[in-house]
């Protein structure tokens, strides 16, 4: 009998050589990457990889390496929901509407592709596990929360016994408040009772299933709850590798205070008066514990992609949804536009994208993130995001981007007998943050990063810095117009809730 391997090889080399885009297609379908999106709620910089002394960051540290360090990246808004949705969705919260936690982006854009939602239509398998878009921690622990439907194929929302059994033991500030308020337990289960450890168990019985599955890439986000409050992490090893004796307080909040306008400090709770130095130490150390418990739980999860042989075909993103405040300018958690509060960690690791160990020191915004998985996974996203794609970045850590981000944040004063809002916007390039308050008093501020890294000197009101001032106002000027809707379908805002001109006659003086 005939072989018919002749037969075959001649149809096969017919068929690339005239259907080509046959073998392209498969080449590149075989070869997509897939996307570990692993964001972690109200944490700051207080990590090993950014430097900071006292953290036990292991296993972030390790992704540190693997990848790109963005050493300056900035959220749009230091608050949950609106920061989430502008990272879901590309856009800023001028675009989205979101500016509160109760909103969700299909009430406001209901038509916009979000990034999962994106991937999903370019035959990705898209799966959450945990929080992604906003939820009331801890109280929609458990649940969907408001998270969007169209955005996954797969919703994970497990709960541990830090919502399901321990809320009667934790101390908190407000008795009887976790979500809002400062509030901490050294928990006595371990860490696979605990819903960040569940939810590391999740990520791998999901990895597990799409290692089985190779020929259809994956986009898997996991939204861990941790270190937001309370802070609940098991006692050991958390707590005890961090003696609450050991942590610093900061120092000379006074005199920081002086020259800040009142808008600045206006994230601060009057309960937080209650806070004796004591109390500061033991938030602080629980603030830790939790980080390091988190940090714990990524790792379990990194291990599991390595162990699966996915490592090599899977960007891995890790980021946070805003950063946080430890007492610094007297402010403890989120809602200013300090660097503390307006910085997040963001770590990528991209095969085959630039070189391990890398760090960027150009300003970049948590925006940039749809754009830059977009262009290395071949996906299409709508033409009105906002932000840059990064890989220029990743190929040449030295490249500058934009060169620069912008945060707001809302604030309320009183007018009359009513109260009204208004917008804070803070740009921060790679040696200024300029503030502006669009209140009646039109305030300022401006700090010099290269001079002045802990922002402790307002020098807005400094003659000698009236040129900076004029040519970061107009540069603001424009960034916030470039927030604004590339098309229609939101509610304009009024001209006075985005910019007041006054603000940039008083810069330019």
């Amino acid at each position: 009998m005939r072989s018919k391997q002749p037969f075959r090889i001649a149809v096969f080399i017919f068929a690339i050589c005239v259907f080509p885009s046959l073998l392209v297609d498969a080449a590149e379908k075989e070869q997509r990457k897939n996307v570990l999106l692993i964001i972690a709620d109200d944490l700051n910089n207080m990590l090993g990889c950014y430097g900071d002394p006292l953290a036990k960051t292991p296993n972030l540290d390790r992704l540190a390496a693997r990848g790109t360090v963005f050493q300056h990246a900035y959220c749009t808004f230091p608050l949950c929901g609106p920061s989430r949705n502008s990272i879901l969705t590309g856009l800023y919260p001028n675009s989205t509407g979101i500016i509160q936690n109760s909103q969700i982006f299909r009430q406001t854009i209901p038509n916009q592709l979000s990034l999962p939602q994106a991937f999903r239509l370019s035959g990705y398998f898209a799966g959450r596990i945990g929080k992604m878009y906003h939820y009331n921690v801890p109280n929609s622990i458990g649940t969907n929360g408001h998270d969007d439907p169209a955005s996954w194929e797969l919703e994970l929302n497990p709960a541990g016994v830090d919502r399901m059994e321990e809320e009667p033991s934790i101390y908190s500030l407000t008795p009887g408040q976790f979500g809002g308020t400062l509030s901490y337990y050294a928990s006595p289960k371990s860490d696979k009772y605990h819903t960040d450890g569940m939810m590391a168990e999740d990520a791998q019985w999901v990895l597990q299933r799409c290692a089985q599955r190779r020929d259809r890439p994956f986009f898997l986000a996991v939204g861990f709850f941790r270190p937001h409050t309370p802070y609940v992490a098991p006692k050991s090893p958390y707590f005890d590798m961090h003696p609450s004796d050991s942590m610093p307080l900061v120092q000379g909040v006074e005199e920081d205070q002086r020259d800040l306008p009142k808008a600045a400090l206006g994230s601060y709770k009057k309960e937080q008066d209650k806070l004796t130095d004591d109390l500061r130490r033991q938030f602080k150390q629980a603030y830790y514990a939790s980080i390091s418990f988190m940090d714990a739980q990524v790792g379990k999860v990194i291990d599991e992609l390595d162990r699966l042989g996915l490592a090599e075909n899977t960007i891995i993103v890790f980021t946070s949804d805003h950063g946080y405040h430890m007492g610094e300018h007297g402010l403890w958690q989120k809602m200013s536009l300090f660097e503390e509060s307006a910085r997040v960690p963001f770590l990528i690791v991209a095969p085959g994208a630039g070189k391990p160990g890398t760090r960027v020191a150009t300003p970049v915004s948590q925006l940039d993130l749809m754009p830059t998985l977009a262009q290395l996974c071949d996906v299409d996203v709508p033409d009105n995001l906002q932000g840059q794609s990064l890989v220029p970045l990743l190929m040449d850590p030295s490249a500058v981007g934009r060169g620069w981000a912008l945060t707001q944040v809302t604030r309320n004063e009183r007018v009359g007998e009513k109260s009204e809002q208004y917008f804070g916007y803070s740009l921060r390039t790679s040696r200024w943050r300029y503030t502006q308050w669009n209140s009646k008093k039109a305030e300022l501020e401006l700090y010099d990063h290269d001079q002045d890294p802990l922002e402790q000197v307002n020098l807005a009101n400094r003659p000698d810095h009236a040129k900076t001032i004029e040519q970061l106002a107009l540069q603001l000027e424009a960034a916030v117009k470039a927030s604004l809707p590339k098309t229609g379908g939101l509610p304009e805002f009024k001209k006075s809730d985005l910019w007041a001109p006054v603000l940039r006659e008083k810069a330019s003086k």
